[in-house]
């Protein structure tokens, strides 16, 4: 990144060295009790609910985001803070989040390298300090189904050795011509590699949180707001192929001087976007709260360096011309905004209207892992790493073998006990409950009652028998499904074996055990419940 920015900076300012990238990482998590995630076979090795009927209260008034902090977990709160500050970790915001039990903490922005490890070690002290006070941190993206799924969104910029922030405007045409060109880089990087980018974010965990209630949809898209965006139609407009008129330059100019005026009021950011500009820097939204940000960061940076090398030699090709430096610059982020249009969104992500537009726009939408992580290992992705120097041939393709195996693994190791618990703890405790409604209907007839008196009771009697027989059928079905994936030899095959083949029985076992759950006794339900889970005392 120092190598590459560097050069494109000295055109604007001949004082910067060195060029190197910044992150703050939200980090988003849930809390549960610790008695209640003892108790979930589920949340112990998966880190996920399998099971769980949506409870009649969840996030839908919005009161626990707009709430106070639980004292409970405000004093868990400090006790964190306290301990990542003896580790160097500069920990600055806290707050509820919009789910129940939801929460996030974030720190100061730091150099890349340093936030990075500073999250990771972050992730380890939060678990232990959480155990202290009788919590357990669920770093899954999706613990708990129908409610908002966690992130860990990275806010990533560009600072020089002279305390610029590269991504944010400054107070003359100049130095937003400067904020301009490495804003509009960004974009063209993005849009040059959505598909990479979107393979760096891709995990099991992940792919259920993207879509779903406030995550970004899986389609790579970049949100710029209104003003930003008109900025952007003017020098489009403005840029002609032919030499611009003294007019031209002036108008030009006196727009790009208006940049920090535009943005002071632009405090606010498409939530459904998954890469969005938000004032002085990219919010990477996408990320999952479990990952490792080294990786989509890593992906982003090279994206970036690699498009600033690029931009750098095309000014120079046209300089030698004898065209002046600021009206090539112009010329070439003027063709950059319009090849990297189509990443551009500004509505709803989450609508079908978007799935349908990004279609006509060539914009992917890999809502799974395998078929994302093809994007690794693509010519034009391994050229990329190769000539950055980041990864070689083999590396790549190794790295990419590993992530296969690792998906296959987390849905294995799901599929296994969702099995266990469907035969071992959720039919023995229908069976046990259908039995009890049995002797009622028997100690009924015994008495000489009529049909109709006990009829309700003989539909929910064979309402439970029918949710056992699918789910039992479904659970043997599964195994089946995963001894013949376990076959395959190629890790890709058997990876998207997992994905089509296994995983797909999932949601099926999933609604038959949550219907008998609003069905069983709930003293004889074997599993905390949503309502117990989310409800911190």
């Amino acid at each position: 990144m120092n190598n590459a920015a560097v050069p494109v900076c000295q055109y604007f300012d001949k004082n910067v060295s060195s060029v190197n990238a910044t992150l703050g990482i939200e980090q988003e998590y849930f809390l549960v009790d610790i008695d209640m995630y003892n108790a979930r076979p589920d949340l112990e090795m998966t880190g996920r609910t399998l099971f769980g009927a949506e409870a009649a209260k969840g996030q839908q008034l919005d009161d626990h985001y707009f709430g106070t902090i639980p004292d409970r977990v405000n004093s868990f709160m400090v006790d964190m803070e306290i301990e990542s500050m003896k580790l160097g970790i500069p920990l600055k915001t806290r707050h509820n989040e919009v789910a129940p039990s939801q929460f996030e903490c974030a720190p100061v922005f730091e150099d890349i390298n340093l936030a990075v490890d500073h999250n990771q070690l972050l992730m380890d002290v939060m678990d232990k300090v959480a155990r202290r006070h009788h919590f357990k941190v669920l770093l899954h993206e999706k613990p708990y189904a129908g409610m908002n799924g966690s992130g860990k969104h990275n806010n990533w910029s560009l600072s020089t050795n002279t305390g610029k922030n590269l991504l944010s405007p400054g107070n003359s045409p100049k130095s937003n011509l400067m904020f301009l060109t490495f804003f509009i880089n960004t974009i063209r990087a993005v849009f040059e590699h959505a598909d990479l980018l979107r393979a760096s974010i891709t995990s099991a965990s992940n792919d259920h949180r993207l879509g779903a209630n406030e995550a970004p949809p899986a389609i790579m898209s970049i949100f710029l707001g209104e003003q930003l965006t008109k900025v952007m139609d003017e020098i489009e407009k403005s840029v002609k192929d032919k030499k611009m008129t003294p007019e031209e330059k002036t108008a030009l100019k006196l727009n790009i001087g208006k940049i920090p005026e535009i943005l002071l009021d632009n405090t606010d950011r498409n939530r459904t976007s998954p890469f969005a500009f938000t004032g002085n820097k990219f919010e990477f939204r996408a990320v999952g709260s479990s990952a490792n940000s080294s990786h989509p960061m890593t992906i982003l940076n090279t994206i970036v360096a690699d498009q600033l090398v690029k931009f750098h030699t095309e000014v120079e090709s046209i300089a030698k011309k004898g065209i002046k430096s600021d009206e090539a610059i112009l010329k070439v982020l003027r063709k950059y905004i319009v090849e990297s249009k189509a990443i551009r969104f500004e509505g709803n992500g989450y609508g079908d209207e978007w799935k349908k537009e990004a279609k006509k726009r060539g914009l992917s939408n890999v809502t799974t892992t395998p078929p994302a992580l093809d994007a690794f290992v693509t010519k034009q992705s391994i050229s990329l790493f190769e000539r950055n120097g980041i990864f070689s041939h083999r590396e790549v393709e190794a790295r990419h073998e590993i992530m296969l195996e690792t998906y296959i693994k987390k849905i294995q190791i799901e599929s296994r006990v969702m099995g266990s618990i469907a035969v071992n703890h959720i039919i023995p405790a229908a069976i046990k409950y259908q039995n009890l409604l049995v002797q009622n209907v028997e100690g009924m007839k015994d008495i000489g009652l009529p049909k109709e008196v006990f009829s309700t009771q003989v539909e929910l009697i064979k309402e439970i028998s029918t949710h056992i027989t699918v789910i039992k059928k479904k659970v043997d079905e599964m195994v089946e499904a995963r001894k013949k994936a376990n076959a395959i030899s190629d890790a890709r095959a058997h990876a998207i074996a997992y994905c089509d083949k296994v995983k797909v029985y999932f949601s099926e076992i999933r609604y038959h055990v949550d219907k008998l759950e609003l069905i069983v006794d709930d003293e004889s339900w074997p599993l905390p419940k949503y309502r117990e889970m989310v409800t911190i005392r």
